[in-house]
């Protein structure tokens, strides 16, 4: 048996509500969402109302009815076995390290818009490298310390969205809408404007995440249904509003991925010095919200990674802890080495910072959603095999509605999975699927090698 290190009880429902908050509230899953233009509006609507709430719902019920250290991989492993898990997890941690690269790349493009617009695309790679390295430092830590970066993002992130938000509200009382929203606009082009589905369903998910921590929870049971409804609530409507008001400002066409924060800001507030400082001051908020996303992820994945390698189903370097703080090193700083390698590789194959940013992104996703079907099908066996098992909170309606809910958003997953693989009028996807198909092979070499030598 391995010693386990006995963890700190410092995690309250507002540590974890403003956890939540971090982990699932984008900027950039908000600029992305607003490119869509007008038919955003009822994506986030629709896809709110038969993904968003019933996934929330499954992960309150899983969370307080397993509240296990590893969250994600615990429930897998609990449906269908470590091995199971482990490929869940991998794909879980494979994904955190490679979006990491991406976030702290948006973070660099918007350092190099507000301060340095002639910065080169190497130093941006450089920045994100640091950030890196940084995050590595806050995930060894522990949680009574390292919460605080995710919780202060988190704010900062309300605050910015109600800027924007408030904003919109008196910039289109002199200037009127750059996208009209009527009913003929909002109506969805069903051929072009789904591609667009995985880029809002992929800013819907990380509800389970604060479970990975559950050791670290004062009442993980009451606490766990009550934070994510809190932070669900928050999340949808500044989602909704948030979308909105960046298309109250900028033509669709206009929005880039990476500076259209920024654009939105400096068009609602800028023009005089005090509005510029403004501008510049939830500027740098939004910058360190960028690396409080990446901090957030990290967290709760490295965890999830290192309570696979205890149980002998990844590599023991994963399941290496501080002996003195109970942290995932292992996991952190492996994650810290594949994110830089990342950086190196996709930076000299990218032209630009953006080019780059989609490039992590689209192939991450897919890495990134195959977890959460395993998760949905874990919940849809443990309700009929483990059905007397204490459910403090339960998806309401019985059997039935639950097991509607966990097939809705599992086919809502495979449907994302499929428009990231292939995007309709451009075909399929070659880089994104190799990349894909090369991490489960690599995961699956893994996973046998750490089963072959457990200890015994």
């Amino acid at each position: 048996m391995t010693d386990q290190v006995q963890h700190k009880k410092t995690l309250r429902q507002r540590d974890m509500v403003l956890f939540t908050v971090s982990a699932i509230l984008l900027l950039d899953t908000l600029t992305a969402a607003a490119s869509v233009g007008a038919p955003s509006i009822f994506w986030w609507l629709l896809l709110g109302m038969i993904f968003f709430v019933p996934f929330a719902l499954i992960c309150a019920e899983m969370g307080c009815a397993y509240p296990e250290q590893g969250g994600i991989y615990a429930w897998i492993r609990d449906g269908f076995g470590g091995r199971w898990a482990s490929r869940a997890t991998w794909c879980y941690w494979v994904n955190t390290a490679v979006w990491i690269p991406a976030i702290f790349i948006l973070f660099a493009g918007v350092f190099k818009q507000m301060f340095y617009p002639e910065l080169s695309l190497a130093w941006q790679i450089g920045i994100g490298i640091a950030l890196t390295w940084l995050a590595v430092v806050v995930n060894v830590i522990t949680l009574d310390v390292g919460k605080w970066i995710p919780n202060l993002g988190a704010i900062l992130k309300i605050i910015i969205f109600l800027a924007i938000i408030i904003g919109a509200y008196a910039y289109v009382q002199d200037h009127g809408m750059a996208n009209p929203l009527t009913f003929e606009t909002l109506k969805p082009d069903w051929g072009n404007s789904m591609q667009y589905i995985p880029a809002i369903i992929y800013g819907m998910l990380g509800f389970e995440l604060v479970s990975a921590g559950s050791e670290e929870m004062r009442d993980p049971a009451r606490d766990v249904p009550r934070s994510i409804f809190i932070s669900g609530a928050i999340i949808i409507v500044l989602y909704l509003l948030g979308t909105m008001a960046v298309l109250a400002a900028i033509p669709a066409g206009d929005i880039n991925l990476v500076e259209g924060l920024i654009d939105t800001l400096a068009l609602f507030f800028g023009g005089t010095p005090a509005g510029n400082l403004f501008v510049l001051v939830l500027g740098i908020g939004a910058l360190y919200t960028f690396f409080s996303n990446g901090v957030t992820w990290a967290l709760g994945c490295n965890r999830a990674a290192a309570e696979a390698a205890l149980e002998g189903e990844l590599p023991k370097v994963f399941g290496i802890e501080s002996k003195k703080l109970g942290t995932p090193v292992g996991a952190a700083v492996l994650m810290g080495i594949v994110s830089t390698i990342v950086l190196v590789l996709y930076g000299f194959m990218s032209g630009s910072n953006e080019d780059l940013f989609w490039s992590l992104f689209a192939f991450s996703a897919v890495i990134f959603l195959l977890p959460y079907e395993a998760m949905l099908l874990a919940f849809v066996k443990m309700r009929i095999v483990d059905a007397d098992h204490p459910r403090p909170y339960r998806v309401p309606g019985g059997l039935g509605a639950a097991r509607a809910a966990a097939w809705t958003c599992i086919a809502i997953l495979a449907l994302s999975i499929v428009l990231f693989v292939y995007t309709p009028g451009e075909g399929l996807q070659w880089p994104v699927l190799a990349g894909v198909i090369i991490t489960l092979i690599i995961g699956e070499f893994v996973i046998r090698f750490s089963e072959n030598h457990r200890t015994r």
